[in-house]
């Protein structure tokens, strides 16, 4: 739980981490966070914009055609008089501002036209420098600005951008025209243009764009403002209901790359070229896109595009009602994402088995806050943030991780390196998994022990080198050790030529008495085979006795401080070790207690009670069993004669016992014989319950 505590704790600190990041907006973070949103337009690709915005452009071939740049205004009045009588355009908008005069024959056909069309919205420019206002085109100022606004109570000031100057259109023009629009535009940090600004202030009036000016128009309704502490609130023409952000833009949902818009040239609009249907009844924005003009806008779809598509863009946006919406909904699902998804990254992350499972969870979040992102951009409408959530995201997988690997799995590796040279692979792989589970400073545990060890081992190494020595016993060690780990033991110790193998510990293995059992008969014939290698190399050939009890222990790590091993003590280790070593009394090769026999249900196995016996160090009877691997078709006559034997019958018992012990050369039957010499000749008491006491161990 505390292990799981951290990774969700991680995750609660990277949240925090990333709103406190979200609440300061980082430059360089917001330049980022603004090239991942931009990608989400180059994913969901160019789509059609609203038919009755159309783009009329001061193109290439107009300028090939009609000449260079500025035209005479005798030419630009035929554009806009061609636009509106004969095409029938509802509202012309002019991307360009007539400041100066040029001259008086000029400026009078210009202004005929721009009277006669009737439907023309003039562009003017805001500057952040001073200069010289004529007196007479600031009447245009009073027609520009808002009329209706409503401002709540306790409205200082309005945080939207205020300018000290501005350039106008020449009077003469001003007069003629239907209404005015400002067109200046702004970049974000890393210059891109993602943004309409939508209202200016001047001199304390609030003045609306040229694409706000052109939709009111073309609506027929008046531009409502509502103000409230924060900023701007709400704005609306009509039934139409234009987002903004309280600083007064608002974000484009851009359509394509130049040219998405339809988008007649100039020439061909003079030249009457055109379908008429390609114009009538439509807002038409009029500018430059001829590149040496230089009215391009670097934007996320193109780096080019020409600044009255920006324009048009804003006016299909409130047509199509395609807004890119930022407001408090959307701020609010911002901060949910922001703290949401790392949390819940923590929790899981706290259920991942090991750093690569991490690591596939990290990225399923990653997708999946990527694709709601994207639903959320593309089908909703709303232009959340990414960068935020994203280094939540990153920031707890880091962190959760490299706490992972510098203190949880560095504790398994340490264990894993400590425990894999005597532990099974998989409890190897438990433990690297879940140290935890571990309990190395001592408990108490049942668990089955098994001693083996080599019969008159000290003949066998007077007659070798040390070399030859250490040779033989490596030779029998290693297959012994592989027996023990592939049954799921852990390797105690080598004391010598003895093995000792403890099963169920350091972790719960379930049947662990049966695993023991395997053990020592996988031993046994594996010891046969050596022994025929041995025998073909002029080796001795060696035998084994082995002994298996099961009860509990206290395991652990035990010594001195400076050095110290995981082992096991108690009674059950030192009557593993006597059954061992009464192989040798019995003749026999691998003996069991009775605790082992009742846990073990396995059919593979064939068990004959052997005796039961006081060990040394033992006050009360044991009842032994031999694990049988050979002569088992022996059983119910050995049986049998063990029932005459504990019966006083020692004479019928000997008959059987001889028997058993000439024919198949067994060591019990033959020990038994000799007891029944020895009662025949000194009979037991009456009351003898047929416990032998052994003298050694």
């Amino acid at each position: 739980m505390n292990k799981r505590l951290m990774f969700f704790l991680f995750g609660v600190v990277a949240a925090i981490c990333s709103f406190f990041l979200y609440k300061l907006a980082y430059p360089p973070l917001q330049k980022l966070d603004f090239r991942m949103k931009d990608t989400r337009f180059t994913i969901r690709g160019e789509v059609k914009p609203d038919k009755n915005v159309v783009v009329v452009a001061i193109d290439h071939k107009s300028i090939k055609e009609i000449g260079r740049w500025p035209w005479s205004r005798e030419v630009t009045g035929k554009l806009i008089e061609t636009m509106a009588t004969h095409y029938g355009t509802k509202v012309t908008a002019l991307d360009i501002v007539f400041s100066e005069p040029q001259n008086e024959a000029a400026d009078k056909a210009l202004a005929a036209s721009v009277k006669k069309s009737g439907n023309v919205v003039m562009g003017y420019f805001f500057r952040g420098e001073m200069n010289e206002i004529p007196a007479a085109s600031l009447s245009q100022l009073e027609s520009a600005k808002l009329k209706l606004v409503k401002i709540a109570d306790g409205v200082q000031s309005i945080p939207i951008p205020e300018f000290p100057s501005i350039d106008l259109n020449i009077p003469l023009l001003g007069a003629a025209a239907l209404d005015f629009g400002f067109f200046n535009a702004i970049h974000d940090i890393d210059g891109l243009y993602r943004r309409s600004i939508l209202l200016l202030l001047y001199n304390g009036e609030i003045y609306p764009s040229l694409p706000l000016k052109a939709l009111q128009h073309f609506i027929g309704s008046d531009i409502m403002l509502d103000v409230k502490q924060w900023g701007v609130d709400t704005m609306q023409i009509g039934s139409m209901r234009i987002p903004s952000r309280e600083d007064g833009t608002m974000a484009l949902n851009f359509y394509g790359k130049t040219g998405t818009f339809y988008t007649a040239s100039a020439a061909d609009v003079i030249a009457k070229r055109l379908p008429i249907e390609k114009l009538k009844g439509k807002i038409a924005f009029v500018g430059a896109t001829e590149i040496g003009i230089y009215d391009l806008r670097p934007t996320p779809f193109d780096s080019t595009l020409p600044g009255v598509e920006i324009h048009a863009t804003m006016a299909s946006n409130a047509l199509e009602k395609r807004f890119l919406l930022y407001d408090s909904v959307t701020q609010m699902m911002e901060i949910a994402c922001i703290f949401v998804f790392p949390t819940l990254l923590g929790i899981f992350l706290a259920f991942a088995p090991g750093t690569f499972a991490g690591l596939g969870i990290m990225v399923v979040f990653t997708t999946a806050f990527g694709f709601f992102n994207y639903y959320m951009f593309a089908s909703v409408f709303r232009d959340m943030t990414i960068i935020y959530p994203f280094v939540g995201i990153a920031l707890t997988y880091l962190s959760g991780e490299a706490w992972r690997n510098l203190v949880v799995e560095r504790k398994g590796r340490h264990l894993k390196k400590a425990f894999s040279s005597y532990v099974s692979p998989d409890l190897v792989r438990q433990i690297e998994k879940d140290p935890d589970k571990l309990v190395l400073g001592g408990e108490q545990r049942e668990l089955s022990i098994l001693f083996s060890d080599i019969r008159g081992f000290t003949t066998v190494s007077e007659s070798l080198t040390p070399p030859e020595l250490v040779k033989l016993l490596n030779e029998y060690l290693s297959p012994m050790t592989r027996i023990v780990l592939e049954e799921r033991g852990t390797l105690d110790k080598f004391i010598g030529d003895a093995v000792m193998a403890l099963f169920n510990a350091p972790l719960d293995v379930p049947d662990h008495a049966t695993h023991a059992c395997a053990a020592g008969v996988r031993m046994m014939e594996k010891l046969k085979l050596l022994n025929t290698g041995f025998a073909e190399r002029g080796m001795n050939t060696l035998d084994i006795g082995v002994g298996i009890n099961t009860g509990p222990a206290v395991v652990g790590n035990m010594g001195a401080d400076i050095r110290f091993d995981y082992t096991a003590i108690g009674d059950s280790v030192n009557l593993a070790s006597r059954l061992e070593g009464l192989n040798k009394y019995y003749g026999s090769h691998i003996l069991v207690s009775e605790d082992t026999r009742k846990q073990v249900n396995d059919s593979r196995f064939t068990f004959r009670e052997v005796d039961r016996v006081k060990v040394k160090g033992k006050h009360l009877p044991i009842v032994m069993y031999e694990l049988m691997i050979t002569n088992l078709d022996i059983l119910p006559r050995f049986e049998e004669a063990l029932d005459k034997y504990r019966s006083h019958d020692f004479a019928g018992a000997k008959l059987i016992f001889d028997e058993l012990a000439s024919s198949y050369n067994d060591g019990p039957s033959r020990l038994y014989a000799g007891r029944c010499d020895e009662y025949l000749a000194s009979p037991p008491p009456p009351d003898w319950d047929g416990v032998y006491v052994a003298k050694s161990k």
